[in-house]
């Protein structure tokens, strides 16, 4: 076999042939599969360990200064280079497609092993695709004119990144899931070196090694994909403790509901969001102050709170007209409207013909001035036995609230802490009715001292009167919430019938900070500096250390 020089004389090269065509496919599909691994990676990453812009920003640093280190490493393979790109295929096929469901286990069984692995096959996957593309340059340097070949390869290689990373939030997560794709793009990575294999079928040493390999790799993921689900779940099933009852991974975040002695447990990104055992202390606590306080509340909002407890308990009022139930994620309302074990928990309220649900990031809906609200699905009904459907209708941003309950998950991320921040609540304020109150969930007070002070400062950097308070929760502990309004709270006369925690005498009980849990000195979380997020992880790390 001829390899000709890259510096050779341009007018001297052949046109390309029907082999560089199909070598130019096969960059597409190896940059698509490598950017998939690296997206699952920092995902997988962000899931299980939060703060996502830190792992993806980690994980692309390793993967990047790996392909780097492939690339410089290409220099030693020699002849037969169709060979070496038959092997790295394959090693790049076992180890990227399988890197989902090793970390998974990794995290249910080894979770002190995690970091090393993750950062060991995010280096062993960057190092291998690294090494591809410059053997397919220098294999078709024979074939192709070198100022063609640059320019050509980096234009299929750029395509097939574009292609992956419009798919993987959009299609491949919300319907294969993370451990599936990992799989199905390793066969991909397999079948190109399928490909390779007849390609080269006349030149490679030893092809009945080679077939073999194809072979046993293929049939590998293969039993992956189709076991892929098995995997997840015996996984999750350890990590968690109790059986998976329902498990979605949304481009979002990942949703867990298990099911064991205590009931339902619902987790996001492995965060417990609720315990069904002890859900209607925290529920109590977060609604009925503000509601109750309020007297005549018939407008009211809710930011996050998918799971439709928060809109259960609002609904405890006669007086409510409307309740606009603002959740990001489509896949949580969905679960907990549909899902007849998970609606009964809320009492069906998502399917009440006065709650309106809009999926859209709260910060973005309280900017933009009005947003289209969709009502329950169509072949829903009101709980109190109405014939007719949910009906769809107008509400805008700029209607004001009587009350606003906020019940986002704790700030484990940038994404989450802006919904933290002076910018949100200055939006908020002025969706509150001038006699309305608001309240959020904070954390808490006795773990997070510092952050949750920091919550309560930033509140009233925009002008709000705050009054913190704190509840016990066994599945959470000591429980943090403020309170925030123009005018004076003040404690209610009455609460609704029924409540199976809060009464007069636990309400003034959770206004008392003992010193332990007392105010320190805390700065405004703001767009800019996120410290609330930063504080959140000091404060929790040293707990789960």
């Amino acid at each position: 076999m001829t390899y000709i020089p890259a510096a050779h004389d341009a007018a001297a090269a052949p046109p390309p042939r029907p082999i560089a065509v199909a070598l130019f496919i096969s960059v597409f599909v190896i940059a698509a599969c490598g950017l998939l691994y690296e997206l699952a990676a920092g995902a997988l990453a962000s899931y299980l360990l939060g703060d996502s812009i830190l792992q993806f920003s980690t994980v692309i640093g390793t993967y990047l200064f790996a392909m780097g280190v492939g690339s410089w490493l290409s220099r030693y393979l020699n002849r037969p280079l169709s060979a070496h790109f038959l092997r790295i295929e394959l090693l790049v096929a076992l180890v990227g497609g399988t890197m989902p469901a090793a970390l998974f286990a990794a995290n249910a069984w080894l979770p002190g092993a995690f970091h090393f692995l993750l950062y060991l096959m995010v280096m062993a996957v960057g190092t291998l695709v690294g090494l591809e593309i410059p053997l397919v340059m220098r294999i078709l340097q024979r074939d192709v004119k070198f100022k063609d070949l640059v320019s050509q390869v980096l234009t299929f290689d750029y395509l097939g990144a574009l292609a992956v990373s419009l798919a993987f939030p959009l299609l491949l997560v919300p319907r294969l899931g993370l451990v599936r794709s990992g799989l199905l793009f390793g066969i991909m990575n397999a079948l190109v070196a399928v490909w390779a294999l007849w390609l080269f079928r006349r030149e490679l040493p030893r092809r009945a090694e080679h077939v073999a390999a194809c072979v046993m790799v293929l049939a590998l993921l293969g039993a992956g994909m189709a076991g892929a689900e098995k995997i997840t779940t015996l996984a999750e099933d350890h990590f968690y403790q109790s059986p998976i009852a329902f498990a979605a991974t949304t481009p979002y975040q990942r949703i867990v509901v298990t099911h064991g002695r205590g009931g339902y447990r619902l987790y996001l990104n492995g965060n417990l969001q609720f315990a069904e055992s002890d859900e209607y202390r925290y529920h109590e606590a977060l609604v009925h102050p503000a509601m109750a306080a309020h007297g005549a509340p018939k407008k009211v909002a809710v930011l996050g709170g998918g799971d439709g407890m928060a809109v259960r308990e609002i609904l405890k009022y006669p007086g409510v007209e409307s309740v606009t139930l603002v959740e990001l994620d489509p896949a949580m309302t969905r679960l907990f409207t549909d899902t007849p074990q998970l609606a009964r928990l809320n009492h069906h309220a998502l399917t009440d013909l006065r709650v309106h649900v809009v999926n859209e990031d709260a910060f973005q809906w309280l900017q933009q001035g009005a947003s289209s609200v969709a009502g329950p699905p169509q072949d829903a009904r009101a709980p109190s036995g109405g014939s007719e459907p949910a009906q769809q209708r107008s509400v805008g941003v700029d209607d004001l609230f009587d009350v606003i309950v906020v019940d986002f998950p704790d700030p484990t991320n940038f994404a989450i802490g802006k919904l933290y921040t002076n910018s949100f609540y200055a939006l908020l304020a002025e969706r509150l009715a001038a006699s309305g109150y608001a309240v959020v969930q904070t954390t808490s007070p006795l773990v997070a001292r510092q952050s949750f002070w920091t919550v309560v400062r930033t509140i009233e950097s925009v002008g709000l009167a705050t009054v913190p308070y704190h509840a016990h929760v066994p599945s959470f502990g000591e429980w943090g919430f403020v309170i925030a309004s123009r005018r004076p709270w003040r404690a209610p006369a009455a609460l609704p019938a029924g409540l199976r925690f809060l009464d007069a005498q636990a309400l003034a009980a959770m206004l008392d900070f003992p010193r332990d849990m007392a105010r320190v000195p805390a700065e405004v979380n703001r767009l800019s500096n996120q410290v609330l997020v930063h504080t959140y992880e000091q404060e929790w790390g040293r707990v789960s250390h």
